[in-house]
């Protein structure tokens, strides 16, 4: 047998003992956000490039702020580090990578600066811990992503720092991994229905072609889709101007497209103007919706859908708090694959389960 064909037989076999890793090797990237702080981020991509490296993967690996620290800024609490194996290529800050474990070169320095200096991306020779300080903004990540991948690199992966969800919008990763816990809620009904409430919003139906192309490129403002799908400019660049507005924004049918953030002020507007509404969203990380306000609104009739979905990996499970509060693992991820009908995994009970 050939040695590729080794290789493929062999990534076969062991992705069938690594939950999720299969789904992870079908995208070019992923990012890892989580619901709160602490919810095991870090964990989850240190399983993944264990697993990773073990198939051996090739990936690229970035952030979105910092990641890595030995010490939670907040709790003072110990954090794990991050770990990268040899041919890793990542990308962190100028401090950052001078306080680097790992034996690595450089490959490229960033011209536009932050502040802990320019952009690294170095690739790893000798395997090491290193602090992850990235892009402060998508449009960065999306031209790191792109760099990685003009390499030949056949896997971006973003680790996220704090609960920040907009690097798991689509137009940025391919794919993303949901991170929840016990920092969210060390009460297992409350966890549930808090990440059972972002999970809805992940999960929401997309539009369909052509519209969906018509309204990618539309940047700001509130607009209407009539029945023959003609698109039209309300006039509304805020939220806050709906009020003002002598005109009924339901004039052309009652279909509208939000190009930016959707509120409770929003929905709640939409709400008491009629029932059988739809409103679209541009993706998951542009709605920011109470459950209460959403149960509203949802129960006159109306939707919401986006442009496009996110293509959730995996939802996992940190049962420890920052206060050392610790949930029975195996019944909590028991309860949420139930309420959210979809597998819910402690990646560190499947790394101490598989070795």
């Amino acid at each position: 047998m050939h040695s590729a064909s080794v290789k493929h037989f062999f990534r076969i076999f062991a992705t069938d003992f690594m939950p999720f890793i299969s789904n992870i090797l079908q995208h070019k990237s992923l990012s890892i956000v989580g619901l709160e702080k602490n919810t095991g981020k870090t964990v989850c991509l240190n399983y993944i490039l264990h697993r990773l490296n073990e198939l051996g993967v090739q990936v690229g690996v970035t952030s979105i702020g910092v990641d890595g620290e030995q010490v939670d800024s907040v709790f003072a609490t110990a954090k794990p580090e991050i770990t990268l194996f040899r041919d890793t290529y990542f990308i962190t800050s100028e401090k950052h990578y001078l306080m680097r474990q790992a034996l690595s070169n450089i490959v490229a320095v960033d011209s536009q600066r932050t502040s802990l200096g320019p952009l690294v991306t170095a690739k790893v020779l000798i395997p090491g811990k290193v602090l992850l300080s990235g892009a402060a903004t998508t449009s960065i990540l999306r031209r790191q992503i792109q760099t990685f991948d003009s390499m030949g690199i056949g896997l971006s992966i973003v680790d996220g720092a704090l609960s920040r969800l907009s690097l798991a919008s689509p137009t940025v990763t391919e794919a993303m991994i949901l991170a929840t816990g016990a920092a969210v809620s060390a009460n297992v009904k409350q966890l549930i229905a808090k990440t059972r409430h972002l999970y809805q919003f992940i999960m929401l139906d997309e539009v369909e072609e052509p519209l969906r192309t018509i309204l990618g490129d539309i940047e700001s403002g509130l607009w209407a889709i009539d029945s023959d799908q003609q698109v039209h400019d309300l006039g509304i660049t805020s939220v806050f101007l709906i009020d003002r507005s002598e005109q009924n924004i339901l004039r052309f049918g009652h279909t509208l497209f939000a190009a930016g953030a959707i509120s409770d002020r929003l929905l709640k507007i939409l709400a008491a103007k009629g029932k059988d509404i739809t409103l679209i969203a541009r993706d998951f990380t542009k709605i920011f919706v109470t459950p209460e306000v959403y149960t509203e609104y949802t129960r006159r009739g109306n939707r919401l859908m986006v442009l496009q979905r996110s293509k959730l990996i995996a939802i996992t499970l940190n049962p420890t708090s920052p206060q050392g509060f610790l949930l029975d693992s195996k019944s909590t991820c028991d309860a949420l694959s139930d309420a959210l009908q979809t597998p819910v995994y402690d990646v560190v009970q499947i790394r101490s389960e598989g070795e």
